[in-house]
């Protein structure tokens, strides 16, 4: 994976690699619901997708649940969304030091290694990446999220012990990961992006950089995914040491790269909704041609989605996406 990403540096072309699982479920004839618990239909949903398009590596579905079902969230499932934590599994301080760690047997863990085993099998021209959620993400999600930023200030020694928690299971799960075949994992780590740069430092990258160290080497990259960041906490996003840095639609890309190592991947940032699911080809057309000319001047930049594309996103919309780039590209040659 360094030898990957020191290539995709180095080539004059520009790469693309948008988040997107559901265009290939609907592509085989499934539901979300379906994709999500079966990790032979997403497996071939990211395969379907990896031979249906150039993208320069392929990802698994971005499900911010499966973690926190592990651990005993309910959760709620439907054919057309993606699922969503049913309130909270924490109701107050005394439940985060009574919590306990869980296997990677539980919920649907299983189903999603599973996946990553089934897809690493099949595609072997490009990466695969799976993904995680990061830790002050699932935390709110445990403890909700409202609350989570009220503990931080009021209790933050509670916080830092369900932080450590949610790093341990996340580290375990990502080393599972690892063992399938996966060449790296796509940290979601949304919910940062609610803090300050100097809370971000302390509650969300400290916790992130001991997964980064635990799992991340020369075969394995952790893409640290940041959709919430407006450019506040680029800075603590960058001091966790991911080997990529993904951003959301939020901020602008010509600002956040430039404190991006240029020895890392900066990925970003078309809007995955309004441009991508609800949008037109030529809205497509003419805010990829902008990106696109606002990176010029940085080799690490690589073409994406914002975050996950969601689902009903159109596959002409996709179409227009790979084909701007490679018009862009070719114009440039």
């Amino acid at each position: 994976m360094k030898q990957w990403m020191a290539d995709v540096i180095r080539q004059k072309e520009v790469t693309a690699i948008p988040v997107m699982t559901h265009p290939g479920i609907e592509q085989n004839g499934h539901t979300v619901s379906e994709a999500v618990k079966d990790g032979r239909v997403q497996a071939e949903a990211v395969v379907a997708l990896a031979r249906k398009y150039p993208s320069a590596a392929a990802c698994t579905i971005m499900d911010l649940t499966v973690e926190a079902e592990a651990f005993g969230a309910e959760i709620a499932f439907s054919d057309e969304a993606v699922p969503a934590v049913v309130g909270h599994l924490l109701s107050q301080v005394e439940d985060i030091y009574s919590l306990q760690v869980p296997s990677l047997s539980a919920g649907r863990i299983p189903q999603y290694l599973k996946a990553n085993l089934l897809a690493a099998r099949e595609i072997n021209d490009r990466p695969l990446l799976g993904g995680c959620i990061g830790p002050f993400s699932l935390a709110g999600r445990l403890y909700d999220m409202s609350e989570m930023m009220v503990l931080i200030y009021e209790n933050p020694e509670a916080a830092h012990q369900l932080l450590s928690k949610c790093t341990d299971f996340i580290g375990k799960y990502c080393l599972a990961l690892k063992q399938t075949g996966a060449n790296g994992v796509v940290m979601a780590e949304p919910a940062a992006g609610l803090l300050s740069n100097d809370d971000c430092r302390t509650f969300s990258s400290p916790y992130v950089r001991r997964i980064v160290e635990r799992v991340q080497d020369d075969d394995f990259a952790v893409v640290l995914h940041n959709c919430g960041n407006t450019g506040q906490c680029t800075e603590a996003m960058v001091s966790t040491g991911a080997a990529a840095y993904h951003f959301g639609n939020k901020c602008r890309m010509e600002e956040v790269i430039g404190e991006v190592p240029s020895t890392a991947l900066a990925m970003g940032n078309i809007d995955p909704v309004s441009v991508f699911k609800d949008g037109t080809p030529e809205l497509m057309r003419q805010t990829v041609h902008d990106l696109l000319d606002k990176m010029q001047a940085y080799p690490n930049f690589v073409l994406s989605s914002g975050c996950d594309t969601p689902p009903h996103t159109p596959i002409a919309q996709i179409d227009t996406f790979f084909e701007t780039l490679e018009q862009w590209n070719v114009s440039r040659l």
